[in-house]
């Protein structure tokens, strides 16, 4: 938001590219969970060029960013994030969109320092390097402490006028928000990709596991953002809503997943995803019994249903506490 505004504020045409990858859909988690309805449901990247005036194209990498997340040259940070490969990845897409377009240059809102893996003073010059992007990459919060890029040194942006924040601190950027009258943005840190986050990380390093090889599909990574996961053994797992919003999430995968539900007592719905043999039918019926109003009760009745709509019912012994095993839990 910044370094647009930075710009525009030159009388330059701005025009935003938000790369859509499925690991970043903070507005539908917003949605589902009780815990974050008090936090906005949007698309920051929409609401964001709404603020500034500008026109946003949203380009789906879904299928070309696998191979980045896969295989990652430069490797992951803390968790699976491919940050210096991602940021490659999308400056190059960046690139290749304003030479179709009729662009002359790309700014992001990058700062030196402010990241660990991407946005260090020696890892800049390999983004702009290897997307070749060269000096086509303006980073307008940064650029006086940064060789001069060929917008500058045409003179088709004024130097002066840049900045050279650095470090970890979001002041300085707060502090030009202020001045430019916005009050209201994203979360400065942290931001919205899921592969920053541990959880998520390790139900996605599971999924990789058992599948014996890193591949995974949308529905897969969607998935990983819902519910409560549970693996019992290596050829099933269990994904159990936590609320209502999750149920009625998961829902809309009963037609591709076999279900579980209680009857005898409110509980929650869960998917099976994975081929469990009959008895572990019955082991996943006894879990899900375990997080339903009669786990207390000697018997819960819990119905499973079939992809193809087949409904048959169990009644089973809901597991107790210390036969859930730790491990299980994702």
């Amino acid at each position: 938001m910044l370094a647009a505004r930075v710009i525009l504020e030159q009388g330059i045409h701005v025009e935003g590219i938000n790369f859509f990858t499925g690991f970043c859909v903070e507005g539908h988690t917003h949605a589902i969970r009780k815990r974050d309805r008090g936090r906005p449901k949007r698309n920051n990247s929409l609401w964001t060029a709404e603020q500034l005036g500008i026109k946003l194209h949203i380009v789906d990498i879904i299928e070309e960013y696998k191979e980045v997340l896969l295989n990652p040259r430069h490797g992951y940070g803390a968790n699976l994030n491919p940050c210096l490969d991602c940021k490659i990845f999308m400056v190059k897409k960046a690139v290749e969109w304003i030479r179709n377009h009729e662009f002359d240059f790309i700014i992001t809102g990058e700062v030196i320092g402010q990241r660990p893996m991407s946005q260090r003073k020696d890892t800049m010059p390999v983004v702009a390097h290897e997307s070749g992007a060269e000096d086509l990459l303006l980073r307008p919060l940064c650029a006086k402490n940064l060789p001069m890029t060929k917008p500058e040194r045409e003179g088709w942006v004024d130097r002066e006028r840049l900045y050279d924040f650095s470090g970890r601190t979001r002041k300085p950027q707060m502090a030009l928000a202020h001045s430019f009258g916005i009050e209201e943005y994203a979360q400065p840190a942290g931001g919205c990709c899921f592969l920053t986050d541990e959880q998520y990380s390790a139900k996605l390093a599971d999924l990789w596991r058992h599948l014996g090889e890193k591949r995974y599909e949308f529905d897969d990574i969607m998935l990983l953002k819902v519910g409560r996961h549970i693996r019992p053994a290596a050829n099933y797992k269990l994904i159990i809503a936590r609320e209502e919003g999750e149920v009625n999430f998961l829902q809309g995968y009963r037609k591709e997943y076999p279900s579980l539900k209680t009857l005898s007592h409110t509980g929650p719905l869960a998917l099976i995803d994975g081929d469990p043999s009959e008895e572990q039918i019955g082991q996943a019926a006894a879990i899900i019994a375990r997080f339903s109003k009669g786990k207390m009760e000697q018997r819960v009745e819990v119905e499973i249903t079939s992809p193809n709509g087949e409904a048959r019912i169990l009644s089973v012994k809901p597991l107790s506490p210390r036969e859930l095993e730790k491990e299980w839990m994702l």
